[in-house]
C-alpha cells in the first residue's frame, strides 16, 4: 500500500516533466524559427522627363547716380520685355521681382572697401515657367545675346522639375518592395527554404538624377538641371524564412 501510494506522486511527477519539457521544445522550436529571417534590399528605377520648365534671370543696370542707375534699369526692361515676348511670353506671363538697389565702394590702395561711393547698381530678378521645357532650355541659351541690344542681364541656370513626383513616389517604393521579396523568395529557395511574412521594411531616400548618372546621396537627390531623369527608390526589408 505505501509503494502504491508513492507511485502515483511519482508518475505524475514524470509527467509533468514530461510536459513542461515538451511545452519548452515546442516554444523554443517555434521562437528558434520566427527568429529565422533572411534581409534584402529591393529597389526599382524608373526614367521621367521633366514636364515644367523655370527660368531666372537679373537685369542689372549701373551709374553713378541712385537715379541714373534706376533710369537706366527702366530703359532695359522694355527690351528684355520684348525679347522674351519675341520668344513666346508676353509681359503678363513674366513675373518680375523687387527691384533691389545698393551703392558701390571705392576700394583702396590697401584692398580694402572706402567710405567713398563710386556708383549705384539697381537690379531685378524676373522669372519665366512652361510646360514646354525645351522652350526653356532653347531661352536658356540664347538670352544672354540681348547684350546687343544693350540689356545687362545675367540668366540663372533653368530648372526643370517634374511636378507628378508625389504619386510616382508611392509607385516606385511600393516596386521596390516587391524586388526586394523577389531577392529574398530566390535565395530563400537556393537554401531549400521556404519564405515567410514580411516582418519589417524601412524605405530608402529617393534619388532623383540625371540619366545614366551614378550619383548617390545620403539625405536623396532632387536634380533640377536635366530634362530628362531616372528616380531611383531603395526598400530594405526583412522576411521569416521556414
Amino acid at each position: 500500500m505505501n509503494n502504491k501510494n508513492l507511485l502515483l506522486p511519482a508518475v505524475i511527477g514524470s509527467a509533468a516533466i514530461i510536459i513542461c519539457a515538451i511545452i519548452i521544445a515546442v516554444t523554443w522550436k517555434s521562437n528558434y524559427a520566427s527568429n529565422q529571417t533572411i534581409n534584402v534590399t529591393g529597389s526599382a528605377k524608373k526614367d521621367i522627363t521633366s514636364d515644367l520648365g523655370v527660368l531666372r534671370g537679373t537685369i542689372n543696370a549701373q551709374a553713378p547716380t541712385a537715379e541714373a542707375a534706376y533710369k537706366e534699369l527702366l530703359r532695359m526692361k522694355p527690351l528684355l520685355i520684348s525679347y522674351l515676348s519675341a520668344k513666346g511670353f508676353p509681359e503678363n506671363k513674366i513675373e518680375f521681382y523687387t527691384i533691389n538697389s545698393f551703392p558701390v565702394y571705392e576700394i583702396g590702395a590697401n584692398g580694402y572697401q572706402t567710405g567713398v561711393i563710386r556708383a549705384y547698381n539697381y537690379t531685378q530678378r524676373i522669372e519665366i515657367q512652361s510646360a514646354d521645357v525645351n522652350k526653356i532650355k532653347e531661352i536658356s541659351l540664347d538670352i544672354p545675346s540681348v547684350v546687343e541690344k544693350g540689356v545687362d542681364f545675367n540668366v540663372e541656370q533653368p530648372e526643370y522639375h517634374y511636378t507628378k513626383l508625389a504619386e510616382l513616389k508611392i509607385d516606385i517604393q511600393a516596386d521596390a518592395a516587391k524586388d526586394a521579396m523577389v531577392r529574398a523568395e530566390k535565395i530563400a529557395k537556393a537554401t531549400n527554404r521556404s519564405l515567410g511574412p514580411m516582418r519589417d521594411a524601412r524605405m530608402g531616400v529617393i534619388q532623383i538624377t540625371p540619366k545614366l548618372s551614378n550619383q548617390v546621396s545620403d539625405y536623396g537627390i532632387n536634380d533640377l538641371s536635366s530634362i530628362d531623369k531616372e528616380i531611383t527608390a531603395v526598400v530594405n526589408a526583412s522576411f521569416e524564412i521556414e
